[in-house]
């Protein structure tokens, strides 16, 4: 799937694929992610595997992720050059909703 037609369906993202792209920084399996989410969302998010699994084959089937190495009863997943984009249009996207949400704060105080 080429980039235009990934950003147009997947941003804006849910916060599940966001973190998802987001803790594969580097190659992690399923159980990997949903403890890297937890930690860094400090126990907000607590993913399923059922929600994480369901995800990340739809992202592979996408070309937003591919599988890194299959270890015994574990699949590794890594980023693609694809999903890459996807998460630096996403965060560029919540970069600009987090500057006007800083901006009209005070008009609501």
């Amino acid at each position: 799937m080429d980039i235009e037609k990934v950003i147009k369906k997947y941003i804006p993202m849910t916060e599940t694929a966001f973190y998802i792209l987001i803790s594969l920084t580097k190659p992690r399996h399923g159980y990997g992610i949903v403890k890297h989410v937890e930690e860094i969302t400090n126990s907000r998010i607590q993913l399923g595997s059922g929600t994480v699994y369901g995800t990340l084959t739809k992202m592979q089937k996408d070309g937003i992720i591919t599988v890194f190495a299959d270890e015994e009863r574990k699949t590794v997943y890594e980023i693609t050059n694809i999903g890459k984009k996807l998460i630096i249009n996403e965060i560029s996207r919540l970069k600009e909703l987090h500057q006007n949400a800083l901006t009209y704060e005070g008009d609501f105080l």
